[in-house]
């Protein structure tokens, strides 16, 4: 018992680490926005191959540390320099990488893995049994500060090295998902020596054994990285195993949505990522470049209802907020066709993930004011609800800058649901933490994870453990709580999809969560930019990349 409050406590208090903008081979091909590009890998023959690229970031990453960064953007920077010790394909297959056979006990509690030989860190040092534990154990240090990593690593105990190239795994309980977990970024693989070298710089001078070497970065302005000459050990899903065709690959930071743009059609960067969808269209009908787009898995972009506050703790104010807002509306004003809308608390490549639930919920201002008037909420003189001499106010918390056009969702439901009795005061900061994860001062607050498995639900809607930072619907049911614990520990995915779908249909029934798109990585590029690719994650792959 003691044992499982530590697993849940752990995930609760490490999961509201930003990772959001969650699956024959693992790579997606990025499907092309125009057919007239073509955007596969050439031939396996290296022939003209090679070139330097520069690719345009939306937003600086906070460290190159894979334990500790929670953030998406640092992930597409940093994926290129770790290696992991398995891959995931697309269809959930696991592949070998770093750790070329493993077997699982009978009790799914210990993994023994057997490793490559040969690999080298940048920094020459070898790749061993030694350094899978030093990196794992790593994690659980609490000095160590851990991000999203802390939370994907559980249930991960201890390790016990066999011999050089041989590492046992113990888990404190089955875990469903571990495996697959370590096929993610922030379990890459790092550098002993390069840690103990530069201690908690070490997200500044990254080390690992990746097909990309770190050059340096120039804070908020750009990261470079070089071939890795010595390169080869790629796993089975990219085409080139080998050091990468790309001499020296730099993620330019640019912010502004335009100045991305524009140094893409002016050429002084290769490929942006992040495309605006008022540009969609026109750069897909510009000779010269090419439109790449890929959904990302996980939990889509979501407006949680805090719970613990008055009236948004009882059922029928939450579905009043159900009906009075119209997603549709806002998806296809504000993305214009580019953006699917999300109608629950997975995306569709998840397993569990329900269909029936599309298109159950459809906006109803007359049925949401209905609601709201069988609690007692009349409307005012000025339009606003009463009750108690008390006005029917929402408190929309989202952060700065303008994400994804998050900022403008909030502006349009505050006039959606003006419509009903309903005041809006939506509070744009930069100090979510403060205010969302610490203080709890919101009434409605929107978040999404790039994953890849429906245990992701667990710390977002499983009620917070004695001591755990709270999550963000407050939810709290035994039920969903014990669907949860099942699905993290059933190993026959047709029970877990059963599982998990019922955890969805208690969502919805319920007005947990209000599901508003699943984002589309979008990447614009120079038609001479060649074979990029997409992880199982929806991360860039460049192992095969080169510039024509």
């Amino acid at each position: 018992m003691r044992t499982r409050k530590w697993w849940i406590s752990i995930i609760l208090t490490s999961v509201f680490v930003l990772s959001a903008c969650s699956n024959g081979s693992s790579t997606k091909q990025a499907t092309p926005a125009s057919s007239s590009t073509e955007t596969t890998a050439a031939s396996s023959s290296t022939t003209g191959k090679g070139g330097d690229a520069i690719y345009a970031l939306a937003t600086s990453p906070d460290t190159l540390d894979p334990a500790r960064s929670g953030l998406a953007v640092a992930i597409r920077v940093y994926r290129t320099l770790f290696d992991n010790l398995v891959v995931k394909t697309e269809d959930g297959t696991i592949k070998p990488w770093l750790a070329t056979e493993w077997e699982e006990s009978e009790d799914h509690k210990t993994y023994t893995l057997k490793l490559r030989e040969g690999v080298k860190f940048h920094d020459g040092t070898s790749f061993n049994a030694e350094a899978v534990k030093f990196s794992l154990d790593r994690i659980l240090d609490p000095n160590t500060k851990a991000g999203n990593s802390a939370a994907l690593i559980v249930p991960y105990e201890s390790s016990e090295i066999i011999d050089e190239y041989t590492i046992q795994l113990n888990l404190s309980q089955p875990s469903r998902a571990f495996l697959g977990n370590l096929s993610q970024a922030a379990l890459s693989i790092v550098s002993p020596t390069a840690v103990e070298k530069y201690g908690d710089q070490f997200g500044q001078h990254p080390v690992g054994t990746g097909p990309f070497k770190f050059v340096k970065w120039d804070e908020n302005a750009q990261v470079q990285v070089e071939r890795n000459t010595d390169y080869a050990w790629a796993p089975e899903t990219v085409e080139n195993k080998s050091a990468p065709y790309l001499n020296t690959l730099t993620f330019k930071i640019l912010p502004e949505e335009a100045t991305r743009v524009g140094s893409l059609q002016s050429g002084q960067v290769t490929a942006i990522e992040t495309v605006p969808p008022q540009n969609v269209l026109a750069l897909e009908k510009q000779p010269g470049f090419q439109l790449l787009k890929v959904n990302t898995p996980g939990l889509p972009y979501t407006l949680f209802i805090n719970q613990n506050k008055e009236p948004w703790n009882e059922l029928k104010a939450r579905q009043g907020l159900q009906y009075g807002i119209d997603v549709s509306s806002i998806v296809k004003t504000l993305y214009l066709g580019t953006y699917e809308q999300a109608w629950s608390a997975l995306t569709p490549s998840i397993l569990g993930y329900d269909a029936s639930l599309e298109n159950v919920i459809q906006p109803n201002q007359a049925k949401a004011a209905q609601l709201l008037d069988e609690l007692g909420w009349e409307v005012g003189t000025d339009g606003i609800r009463e009750k108690n001499g008390q006005k029917l106010t929402l408190h929309y918390v989202d952060g700065s800058p303008n994400r994804e056009k998050r900022n403008d969702i909030a502006a349009m439901i505050q006039q959606q649901l003006k419509k009903i009795g309903v005041q809006v005061n939506v509070e744009i900061t930069q100090d979510v933490g403060t205010i969302v994860f610490t203080n709890g001062d919101y009434d409605i607050y929107g978040n999404s994870q790039v994953k890849d498995d429906p245990h992701a639900l667990l710390p977002f809607y499983h009620t917070a453990a004695p001591g755990a930072r709270a999550t963000l619907s407050n939810l709290s049911s035994p039920e969903v709580d014990e669907w949860l614990e099942q699905g993290a520990i059933e190993f026959d995915d047709t029970k877990r999809a059963e599982i998990y779908g019922k955890v969805l249909r208690y969502i919805q029934d319920n007005a947990i969560i209000i599901p508003i798109y699943i984002f589309p990585y979008v990447v614009g590029a120079s038609d001479t930019l060649k074979g990029l690719k997409f992880d199982y994650l929806a991360y860039p792959i460049f192992n095969d990349v080169y510039v024509q």
